[in-house]
């Protein structure tokens, strides 16, 4: 189907405006992929917050440019589905290294991060990366690791008081 000159510059928009708030993103190649399995990684993709599209290379291109993902822009070739992370940095990563797992079909070949062009065999590095969430508890429990600590050696002094006395009694009925 051909697009005319206003819908090429409403996707350029579009993803252009997805890049520019994204944490990374993943091209993919998805040749050989049936309608139905291309629909179950849209419904993942839009339950991980993953913008998932396929777009002309040109237009793709076009988009990244000036963005951090400009990187990507001499990979770009062949039949490519753009995944951007918007919320939390492995999300794409996490969906393609899932759906890959199921569909061989399915083949990374741009990983990028933070302007910088990673290799297909980054991906299970940025999938393997913590969500926001998990993030926080890590700190969190890395914060108050010294409190608690603390609070098992303070409880520890009066808890060896009681066991001393406890002996000293036991010892005095036996003997008695």
């Amino acid at each position: 189907m051909a697009l005319n000159l206003e819908d090429k510059k409403a996707i350029v928009s579009e993803v252009a405006a997805v890049a520019a708030r994204a944490h990374s993103a993943v091209a993919a190649e998805y040749r050989g992929l049936t309608v139905s399995q291309m629909t179950r990684l849209r419904c993942k993709a839009r339950e991980d917050r993953v913008y998932l599209k396929v777009v002309k290379n040109t237009l793709a291109r076009r988009a990244v440019e000036g963005t951090s993902f400009a990187c990507m822009q001499d990979g770009l070739v062949g039949p490519l589905i753009l995944a951007f992370s918007e919320d939390d940095p492995g999300a794409a990563a996490r969906l393609f290294k899932d759906f890959a797992k199921e569909h061989e079909k399915v083949k990374v070949k741009l990983v990028a991060v933070g302007g910088q062009l990673l290799g297909p065999s980054d991906l299970e590095r940025l999938a393997s990366m913590p969500t926001r969430d998990q993030a926080i508890s890590m700190l969190m429990a890395t914060m108050r690791a010294p409190l608690d600590k603390f609070a098992r050696t303070l409880n520890e002094v009066p808890g060896k008081f009681v066991r001393t006395v406890a002996a000293i009694r036991d010892q005095k009925q036996a003997a008695a």
